[in-house]
């Protein structure tokens, strides 16, 4: 029996029993062809699945918070994460520094549960309130991922339905050897392709269950006639530090003309005197 062709047809020989309703047709295959149209479905009182929009959300938040307080505000939100607890608010990652003259700076990614997400970006900014500071911008970004994660459940459902088919013909041992270790081998390169489907399905879904919000925190100075003169303060040893280094790359640049051209005029100055040590006095 020729193995090679025997594989098409047993792939394609379901997919052509799938537009007839066999009477000894598998439960779902009967439950589909039974199953009304939405239209007959209306008539008869019957309610129509609706499909929600697959949508991931992203929210930024900018916050101007004292120099002395990011710490603080930035703890604040992470146990306000933690009271959530795992399954709905995760830290991802977290950064502060504090520069020379007073700046500071920091982030915090977190991964909040969608359904709450937008309340909890208001929570965030009543703590940065608290400590004095204020909301300085935010955004939001929106992806739908309801066509991608719908093509990917089908090419799923086919593939597996292909990894099915191939494994009952390594089961039936028909063909040669040659023959078998082929199918094998597509049955592991079947079994790759929805690993990686099914990786991807679960991180679209993940996106979707849970919303990516990023804070960041910068140094606010206040306001008004002293504030220019702290930030000069605040900036002086950089400007300082920022004019020596300026003066040591000029040195340093220059130095090797400076000898170079000491040298030629000390050998000038030299010729002119023995030049003139030989010219005779003038007579008397």
């Amino acid at each position: 029996m020729n193995f090679a062709r025997f594989i098409p047809l047993a792939i394609l020989a379901p997919l052509a029993a799938c537009g007839q309703a066999p009477e000894g047709g598998a439960p779902s295959e009967a439950m589909e062809a039974a199953a009304p149209a939405p239209a007959d479905a209306a008539k008869e009182g019957g309610a129509v699945k609706v499909v929600l929009p697959q949508i991931a959300y992203s929210y930024r938040y900018g916050f101007n918070v004292p120099a002395g307080k990011i710490a603080d505000v930035q703890q604040a939100h992470v146990a306000a994460c933690d009271r959530l607890g795992p399954a709905r608010c995760q830290v991802v990652e977290m950064q502060r520094s504090s520069a020379d003259g007073g700046g500071a700076s920091g982030s915090l990614k977190l991964q909040v549960e969608a359904r709450i997400a937008r309340n909890f970006g208001a929570e965030l900014s009543k703590a940065v309130n608290g400590a004095g500071g204020a909301l300085d911008e935010s955004s939001t970004t929106s992806e739908d991922l309801s066509k991608k994660i719908v093509d990917t459940e089908a090419r799923l459902r086919s593939k597996q339905a292909l990894s099915a088919r191939l494994m009952q013909l390594l089961q039936s041992r028909n063909g040669t050897v040659a023959e078998l270790v082929e199918a094998e081998r597509k049955v592991a390169e079947v079994q790759e392709e929805i690993d990686a489907a099914q990786s991807w399905l679960a991180e679209m879904r993940g996106r979707v269950s849970m919303s990516e919000i990023d804070v960041d925190y910068g140094a606010s100075g206040g306001s008004g006639f002293s504030r220019p003169i702290r930030e000069a303060g605040a900036n002086l040893a950089q400007v300082l530090g920022v004019s020596i280094a300026g003066l040591m790359v000029l040195v340093v640049g220059g130095l090797p003309w400076a000898l170079v051209i000491g040298l030629i005029v000390w050998i000038i100055r030299r010729r002119r005197r023995a030049a003139v040590a030989k010219t005779p006095p003038p007579a008397a």
